[in-house]
């Protein structure tokens, strides 16, 4: 059965659309038109404007396009959605934003206390995979994929603990948490062994875990948070399995496999670039690191 059936207004959200202009729109001002009304500021660079609009593209991909419609049918589609929202965009944001707006907005009054804790590297891993594993017990997830506020609330606060847990590894402000080269790989690495676990769940369970991608009924109440009633209310509908010819249980089986393969894509083009970013920097200037280092070894001695 055809997703046109759901109508232009379900398929691809102009209302969406204009809220990510309208953001695309206020960045260019804010980097460019008023930048001088900054204390601190530099020139907007090209690859930050290109990680920005990046972030505005798949932003509309995944939750404005009719992959956003497919998600609330296919569990798969939607664990990959989840996928590129939270590990993929979060990197976008962050290097995307010039380091002096990033300034300015983590060191207003309650932000700067929030950032100060939620940054912290183990406090933003262990909040973020608790979140996301929290999500995906059974219960939690249909419960909140039945609520329009729930899911927007608890979608935004995901999406912002991963902003948190990628602030260590890819913020460049002065006096925020910063890991060392060797500590972001430890790091990275880290966060892929323990999101491992609420994958696995995913994958091997025996049997389809979340109602709302299998009983007929939760479905069509879940797709009202994309659908408008009045068009639901028109149609006949047994349930996901007209759009799909795969069965439940590979449905949920190979969406916890594609959200475990584009985090590992992701974390290992984030490893390699962190590690070339290092070697780099290594072979820069090699007097200048064995003095600091040489230096460092002496202020050691010398205190103990």
């Amino acid at each position: 059965m055809p997703l046109s059936i759901f109508g232009f207004k379900a398929l691809w959200s102009p209302y969406f659309i204009g809220v990510l202009v309208f953001l695309t729109v206020v960045y260019f001002l804010v980097t460019v038109t008023w930048r001088k009304d900054f204390k601190v500021s530099e020139p907007l660079k090209k690859s930050e404007a290109i990680y920005f609009i990046l972030a505005m593209i798949v932003l509309y991909i995944i939750k404005g396009s009719p992959v956003d419609l497919l998600g609330h049918i296919m569990f798969t589609v939607h664990m990959t959605q989840m996928a590129f929202l939270l590990l993929l965009v979060p990197i976008f944001l962050i290097k995307g934003i010039p380091w002096w707006v990033w300034s300015v907005v983590v060191n207003a009054p309650v932000v700067r206390k929030i950032f100060k804790v939620l940054t912290q590297p183990l406090v933003a891993i262990f909040v973020f995979i608790a979140l996301f594993s929290f999500y995906h017990i059974p219960s939690v997830f249909d419960t909140i994929k039945l609520d329009e506020t729930l899911h927007g609330l608890y979608t935004f606060i995901l999406f912002l603990s991963a902003v948190f847990m990628y602030w260590p590894l890819f913020n460049k402000v002065d006096g925020q948490h910063q890991l060392k080269p060797l500590y972001k790989i430890v790091y990275i690495i880290g966060n892929a062994v323990l999101i491992t676990p609420a994958c696995a769940l995913i994958i091997f369970a025996p049997n389809p875990m979340y109602a709302t991608y299998t009983d007929a009924d939760v479905w069509l109440k879940a797709m009202e948070l994309c659908v408008p009633k009045s068009t639901l209310s028109g149609l006949s509908l047994s349930g996901p399995e007209l759009f799909s010819s795969m069965s439940a249980l590979s449905d949920q089986q190979v969406g916890g496999i594609l959200m475990k393969i584009i985090q590992e894509i992701i974390f290992i083009v984030a490893l390699v670039g962190i590690f070339r970013n290092w070697w780099n920097s290594e072979r820069k200037d090699p007097d200048e690191i064995t003095a600091k280092s040489l230096k460092e070894f002496q202020e050691k001695a010398v205190y103990k």
